[in-house]
């Protein structure tokens, strides 16, 4: 018998080449499965809400994996203890709990949501943030910043803003997209969805900067929805900026199984 187990996992996404397990090269879910499967013997279906990409981080990644109930139940109160003093110190579990059959860590999940840090002071990024935020050259004007942002906000079909993944859709629904500017100066772009497509929030971002740097006008980004392939002219910004901040779920097991249905039925959601 085995038991679902979500693992809440954060990382700096740095030194990793992406999320996924790739031979020969360092990943997040490398580095996880290879300290999970010491403890439990026998891992199996790791799957997680958002394949992140290379130098891409997260404080609100989720995952689940089935694990042997009896070790489960050796190891449960005490295994984020262990795994602190396992895995290396950029990757941190913050929670492992006990899931119901029904909880898919993709296809479960109502929204994920994102954060891209950008500074626009004259000495770049502090050295301390340096690896989460973007140093953008030129001044950046808020206001015109969430124009831009507010056209490319609800459900429209964003393969101008995406790679595109054979047989998979780009339409999608962005339930929020804004920019604040926090007390120490940096800009943040706040961009939620009920899943991306690849490369889609950084050049969402990519788009929106022009605009905020008065080198494009505010209506430019969501002029390009209706294009059926990708825009050549939309920049895609660097990895690092990006982070993965919250993935919710339904709260109730029903829920949670007729959401994965429908996820399933509607699209092959690249995560």
């Amino acid at each position: 018998m085995s038991k679902r187990i979500r693992v809440d996992v954060a990382y700096d996404g740095t030194d990793f080449s992406g999320w996924a397990v790739q031979p020969g090269r360092r990943t997040v879910a490398g580095e996880l499965l290879a300290v999970l499967e010491r403890l439990f013997g026998a891992v199996e279906g790791l799957t997680v809400a958002g394949r992140t990409d290379a130098g891409v981080h997260a404080t609100g990644q989720v995952c689940h994996i089935d694990v042997p109930e009896e070790r489960w139940a050796a190891l449960g109160d005490s295994l984020v203890r262990r795994l602190a003093g396992l895995l290396p110190l950029d990757v941190r579990v913050l929670a492992a709990t006990e899931a119901p059959p029904e909880f898919d860590a993709r296809f479960s999940a109502l929204s994920r949501r994102y954060e891209y840090r950008v500074t626009d002071a004259p000495h770049g990024a502090a050295p301390l943030r340096r690896r989460d935020t973007l140093a953008w050259p030129r001044p950046l004007d808020l206001t015109l910043l969430n124009a831009a942002a507010a056209g490319l906000v609800g459900e429209h079909d964003f393969a101008a803003f995406c790679r595109r993944k054979e047989h998979a859709s780009t339409i999608r629904a962005v339930s929020q997209l804004s920019w604040r500017r926090d007390p120490d100066g940096i800009l943040v772009a706040t961009v939620q969805a009920d899943a991306f497509c690849w490369s889609m929030v950084r050049s969402l971002v990519g788009a929106q900067l022009p605009v905020g740097d008065g080198r494009r006008s505010p209506s430019w980004p969501a002029g390009l929805l209706g294009r059926s392939v990708r825009a050549d002219e939309v920049g895609v910004v660097p990895a690092h900026g990006l982070t993965l901040v919250e993935v919710v779920y339904p709260a109730d097991v029903a829920a949670l199984r007729e959401r994965a249905e429908l996820t399933r039925r509607r699209r092959d959601v690249p995560a």
